[in-house]
């Protein structure tokens, strides 16, 4: 019997009845499902859902009823009435199933049922049900609790260990529920609080079970291993923030046993965020599953920063395998170096520093880790083993000059050019037989003997002299690798072979090169011999000879020469200036073919009058220029210096009307000794006194008479009254003075003159 407000209902071996209370009058009787065993075996159960919905559960049949006070179309689209005679209000059968299992409960939740399932045994048959016979002892299943909906649609379903569950048979299970306060189509979702509770009856058990919550959601998709759904449930905000550590640590704990490293490191900033306990909790795990290389690419470097024995741990992990070492130089190159000491990585590597398990990548992380750790020489030289380009920058950045005595090959393969410009540049730290003995006996690959010429030719140019003691070595570096540069070569240096040279050259047929060396050896005869016979160059030999300053050595080359008729002619044209060209025709033998002889007499004739004409007019312009020139001097040696007493105003005021030159008084002129400098014994020539040049102004000529500037006036004034003016104004326009001007002259040399 269930009583719902003023309905009540009640179930009995015929069926279920509903009667309501208020009128007295029955509204109702829904009948027995048919083939369902008798009570004794199977109870009904009944359920109000609300004040007008009765559910039905009995053997494998549930029946949804609603009461209704007149005709509506019924719920989920099926519409059943059964109404009593006489009665305002009738049911009407809105849903109805049946289900695989026998119902030992039913209560709804929400818009669904919850069925409390009884599981009969596959060997048990309707017939031993209908004719009394009992199920065999032991063999039940556990009960089941269904959540399914009006139309037997299955949402979830839990199975209940309840104990002794083995025995039990479906009437000695019940379900009872507590309404909960809200509205009957909630949808499953009620709040805090407010959730129906549940209880399912055994002879041994009370289960009380209500409805899960977001945190039973995701320890239960914990505990089947769905750490993904739960980890997006927590970050959805489906629970306290704080499982989201717990959730975090359980899923990588899966990952790990799972042996997925990998996978678990790449979770890892997402799952443990900002905490720097987890962080190196979990730094340290990977590291003792020696799978920690896998996180480092993950480790924060800031918010968090670890300690620095984590990053340390780290690093050394990463130095353990070849196959790691890539992935170790590019976190020292990214990692900030205030993070860790580089102390205990370098001591994890320089044990492998010979060993097979070292690379050159391993070599370029440990160079990184001594720059970080100042050891700047130890890492320069891994640099320069590596053959890095960024050698150059790192020395002069920090200097290290001094250190790369025994790295000039190294050097020389990375970049010739520039290691040969620091080699001269610091010659004064690296001398040059360090260099040279380095790249000569080096066991290295490469053209070492070529880098030996790059170096020795930039050294002679810069200092001729700071390579002396390796120029026979020079010379045949010269031959073999940049000919045009001996004969420069060998002009400038002093300090090579003559006879190994000569010998060089002739190994190696450089012809011009055997006739300098000729030459400088004394041997000029031979060399010119070479010159005509290999050379054919008579306009070289002519040079050769002229050089020489040997009139033997002319001779020798008219002999030479007369054997080919073909050098006659060419001698001829190339001689004009050195040799008289009709010695040379007179000494011609008779009958000697000379190919182009007419043209080339012709040409030394134009070119000997070309050049006896040069030569006239040149003469004719020196004499021009040495007539003006003694002219100009003898103008300027016929002016005096006026040298003015200490009392006058200087003053820049020529002597003869501005045109002389004695306006340069100045301490040095009034200093002179002029009993050195003049004649008359430092004495006027006119009144024979002193020339206390600090007490009265002197005039001086260049002809080194002196006078006093009283006597000179004087003397000039009774001088131009005696003298014819005509001449004299003549000797005015010679000088380039207005006629009838006047001119102070040297007396004594005047009256001379005249």
């Amino acid at each position: 019997m269930k009583w719902r407000a003023d309905l009540l209902a009640w179930a009995n071996n015929a069926g279920v009845k509903v009667h309501d209370m208020k009128t007295d009058k029955g509204i109702a009787f829904i009948e027995r499902p048919k083939g369902i065993p008798r009570p004794e075996f199977l109870l009904p159960h009944l359920v109000w859902q609300d004040d007008t919905v009765l559910v039905i559960g009995w053997g494998t049949s549930v029946k949804i009823a609603a009461i209704r006070t007149d005709l509506s179309q019924g719920l989920n689209g099926i519409q059943r009435t059964i109404a009593a005679v006489g009665s305002e209000k009738y049911v009407d059968i809105v849903g109805s199933f049946q289900t695989g299992y026998h119902i030992s409960g039913i209560a709804p939740f929400g818009d669904l049922l919850v069925v409390l399932a009884y599981i009969p045994d596959e060997d048990e048959n309707e017939k031993k049900i209908s004719t009394s016979v009992t199920p065999r002892q032991g063999t039940a299943q556990c009960p089941e609790i269904h959540l399914v909906s009006w139309k037997n649609d299955e949402v979830t379903t839990d199975a209940l260990p309840i104990h002794g569950y083995e025995h039990y048979k479906a009437k000695d299970y019940a379900l009872a529920h507590a309404p909960f306060s809200g509205s009957s189509n909630a949808g499953g979702q009620w709040a805090a609080g407010d959730e129906p509770l549940y209880y399912i009856v055994s002879p041994k058990d009370i289960v009380v079970t209500k409805p899960r919550d977001a945190e039973d959601h995701i320890a239960w998709l914990l505990q089947h291993d769905c750490h993904e759904k739960a980890l997006a449930a927590v970050e959805a905000g489906q629970g306290r923030t704080e499982l989201l550590d717990e959730v975090g640590s359980r899923y990588l704990d899966h990952l790990i046993i799972e042996r997925k490293y990998a996978e678990a490191a790449q979770r890892c900033p997402k799952l443990l965020r900002g905490s720097p306990s987890a962080w190196e909790r979990w730094v340290f795990h990977f590291a003792h599953l020696r799978q920690l290389p896998v996180l480092v690419p993950y480790i924060p470097t800031e918010n968090p920063q670890l300690s620095d024995t984590a990053y340390e741990v780290a690093l050394v992990a990463l130095t353990t395998n070849p196959s790691f070492h890539e992935l170790l130089l590019t976190t020292v190159k990214n990692w900030p170096p205030t993070l860790y000491s580089a102390s205990p990585v370098i001591s994890a590597i320089e044990p492998q520093l010979n060993s097979s398990l070292m690379t050159d990548t391993l070599k370029e992380a440990l160079a990184e880790l001594y720059v970080i750790n100042s050891q700047h020489e130890k890492a320069l030289s891994l640099y320069a083993e590596l053959l890095k380009p960024e050698v150059f920058e790192f020395i002069e950045k920090y200097n290290l000059h001094d250190a790369i005595h025994d790295k000039v090959v190294n050097l020389m393969l990375l970049d010739s050019k520039r290691t040969v410009h620091l080699l001269i540049q610091h010659r004064d730290i690296i001398p040059p037989y360090e260099v040279v003995e380095q790249l000569l006996h080096s066991n290295k690959t490469g053209d070492k003997r070529y880098f030996l010429h790059l170096y020795l030719h930039a050294l002679f140019e810069i200092d001729i002299h700071a390579g002396k003691d390796f120029h026979d070595m020079q010379v045949e570096l010269y031959a073999d690798y940049e000919p045009r540069m001996l004969l420069p070569f060998l002009r400038t240096s002093q300090h090579y072979r003559l006879d190994k040279a000569y010998e060089i050259f002739a190994q190696r047929e450089l012809v011009r090169e055997q006739v300098f060396v000729l030459g400088r050896m004394g041997n000029a005869k031979e060399a010119l011999s070479t010159i005509i016979n290999k050379l054919e160059d008579i306009e070289e030999a002519v040079e050769f000879v002229t050089d020489q300053h040997d009139d033997e050595l002319w001779e020798e080359l008219i002999r030479q020469c007369l054997q080919k008729p073909e050098m006659v002619g060419m001698l001829l044209e190339h001689t004009v200036g050195n040799l008289d060209p009709l010695y040379i025709v007179s000494l011609v033998p008779d009958g000697l073919e000379i190919p182009r002889l007419r043209d080339r007499l012709v040409k030394i004739v134009t070119d000997y009058r070309t050049e006896t004409s040069l030569r006239n007019g040149c003469n004719d312009i020196l004499k021009a220029d040495c007539v003006n020139l003694l002219v100009k001097y003898y103008h300027e040696a016929r002016r005096g210096v006026y040298m003015a007493s200490m009392d006058e105003e200087v003053h820049g005021n020529r002597v003869d009307d501005g045109s002389s030159r004695a306006s340069e008084r100045s301490s040095s002129v009034r200093a002179l000794d002029i009993k050195s400098r003049t004649r008359c014994g430092a004495r006027c020539c006119l009144c024979f006194d002193p020339l206390p040049i600090q007490d009265i102004s002197v005039i001086v000529f260049y002809c080194c008479h002196a006078y006093h500037l009283s006597c000179l006036e004087g003397g000039l004034d009774l001088m131009r009254s005696n003298s014819n003016q005509d001449s004299d104004n003549e000797s005015d326009d010679e000088d380039g003075s207005p006629s009838g001007g006047s001119r102070m002259r040297c007396v004594l040399c005047t009256t001379a003159a005249a």
